[in-house]
């Protein structure tokens, strides 16, 4: 007993001195934002320990350090819910492009794509201290690759038990759910009834099944509905990746994609969705090819382009898709980066198809797309959506925001601007500028509900006992300057970011601080 009180007087005395609290950083006169969706205050928020210790009106208070709010908006860090850091990280652990987003969470993992170890990953978060902190899933195909390497076919028992089994490892590990990307090899080979299993085993460890789901385009309510129903027969809760209706023969759909996702919530289901503010989505120029052209491996990819009468149906089953989508030709599709020759990079398929002395038809620019493949694919930007569609998605209650990004190094490449300026733009262009939703409703999203949804529960709310990730930003200057021509860009109004109470962000300029950790998921075992 002397011991325990002798250490919670140490612990008191450290809060105290004569007579007085002394917080490590104390901002004052902030218009606060708490994460709740509940109206602004004014008011203060004093820290402690990479804790909130105060909140509301604090009279007496010293600290180290203070920060005048007043005239800015003090919320929550941001979460990202959808990223894909892995390497990026390790390589620009400051994070630059997140922070200076507001986003002080990132998790990561998504589309089916994960570390392998989810425990070896997060001992690298912890030795790297990068300045966000990272939560992860753990990706179908990650672990279906692991098992049946890139096989187009049914898994045996002992594979699917196998790949179960490495599933429960990782969320013992403390990945928080499991991903799919059913779009992309091999989780495209993969029936429902497997993935429901592997959801399953997640399932027991109170994770979250994330989908990037089987297509967003023409046939995306069968889907949704599938994404639905795995979450029903797993008995988890459902996460739709960057909800969206693609295909210019889809736009004005989304009221009736949305419309599952109502009802589903409606019959007492927690299905929720994400999505990044752009009309534009990224991914592989692979996925212009039939899935069954991969089957096997690159090897065998490579095989079949080279067999006249297989590259025929290839091309046949890519000009009927594109028909589908009522796009005239590939004009849609823009190279972000070719590593096989880069002056290709914002160029779109139509133009290189012109560079490579061919006639402007799309059986040519057909062509061109699997030369390209063949020689090692591109990451692309499409131009598929409508910005009808994408207010609509947005100002439904139980959608958040994710980047879909990685960490990108300045002047590489011409990657999707959002990976620079997601919450700059929902915060500036569909906030303040147009309306689109409240700025209570805005953060409320992009914190406390993507906290919830994925068992962070001591992060997303500015309260007395929650991690002290914060972001101090100004509403009239907040913009997002990343474009598709420029997409390397900062976004600009955060004036200062806190990450586990250290200061990572003062006066727009990052202090170096590394201050991030790994977050575990609800079932991590130590």
């Amino acid at each position: 007993m002397k011991t325990i009180f002798l250490l919670g007087s140490i612990f008191f005395c450290s809060f105290v001195v004569n007579g007085q609290t002394i917080a490590d950083l104390l901002i004052r006169n902030g218009k606060i934002y708490d994460g709740t969706g509940n109206s602004w205050y004014y008011g203060d928020l004093a820290i402690k320990n990479g804790r909130i210790i105060k909140t509301g009106h604090i009279a007496d208070m010293q600290a180290k350090k203070t920060i005048d709010a007043k005239g800015l908006i003090v919320a929550p860090g941001f979460i990202d819910v959808h990223g894909h850091i892995e390497g990026g990280i390790t390589e620009t652990p400051t994070a630059n492009n997140y922070i200076f987003d507001g986003v002080t969470t990132v998790i990561t993992g998504n589309c089916g794509g994960s570390a392998e170890n989810i425990g070896s990953f997060f001992q690298e978060i912890n030795t790297i201290r990068p300045s966000i902190n990272v939560a992860t899933l753990f990706g179908h195909n990650t672990v279906r690759a692991q098992v049946m390497n890139r096989d187009n076919r049914t898994p045996t028992n002992l594979e699917q038990k196998k790949m179960e089994s490495l599933v429960e490892q990782a969320m013992k590990q403390g990945a928080v759910g499991l991903s799919t990307g059913l779009i992309y090899i091999p989780g495209t080979f993969a029936k429902t009834e497997e993935v429901s299993g592997l959801a399953r085993a997640a399932g027991k460890y109170k994770g979250v099944y994330a989908s990037h789901i089987r297509n967003e385009e023409n046939k995306a309510v069968d889907a949704i509905n599938e994404a639905i129903n795995i979450g029903k027969e797993a008995n988890i809760p459902v996460q739709i990746s960057h909800f969206k209706i693609g295909g210019k023969s889809n736009w004005g759909k989304s009221n009736i994609t949305l419309g599952l996702v109502k009802q589903a919530r409606l019959d007492g289901w927690d299905v929720t969705i994400d999505q990044y503010p752009y009309t534009a989505s990224s991914t592989n120029l692979g996925i212009r090819l039939p899935d069954w052209a991969f089957a096997g491996g690159n090897d065998s990819m490579k095989v079949r382009l080279n067999n006249p009468l297989v590259r025929a149906q290839i091309k046949k089953e890519m000009l009927q898709q594109l028909a589908s989508y009522k796009f005239p030709n590939y004009s849609y599709a823009v190279v972000a980066n070719y590593p096989s020759d880069t002056t290709y990079n914002g160029k779109n398929i139509s133009e290189i198809n012109k560079l490579m002395g061919r006639r402007a038809k799309v059986k040519f620019e057909a062509e061109t797309i699997m030369d390209m493949v063949e020689k090692g694919g591109a990451q692309m930007v499409y131009n598929s959506m409508n910005e009808a569609d994408v207010k609509n998605i947005m100002q439904y209650p139980f959608s958040m925001f994710g980047a879909d990004a990685g960490v990108p190094v300045p002047g590489r490449g011409m990657p999707h601007p959002r990976g620079y300026g997601s919450n700059a733009r929902v915060l500036g262009k569909y906030v303040r500028d147009e309306n689109v939703l409240s700025m209570e409703d805005a953060i409320r999203r992009m914190t406390s509900l993507a906290a919830q949804k994925f068992g962070l529960n001591d992060r997303g709310l500015l309260l007395a006992n929650y991690a002290a990730d914060i972001v101090i930003f100004s509403e009239s200057e907040v913009t997002d300057m990343a474009t598709f021509q420029k997409p390397h860009a900062y976004s600009k109004g955060f004036k200062y970011v806190v990450v586990n109470g250290e200061l990572v962000v003062e006066n727009e300029k990052h202090l170096g601080t590394r201050s991030g950790k790994a977050l575990y998921g609800l079932g991590y075992v130590e």
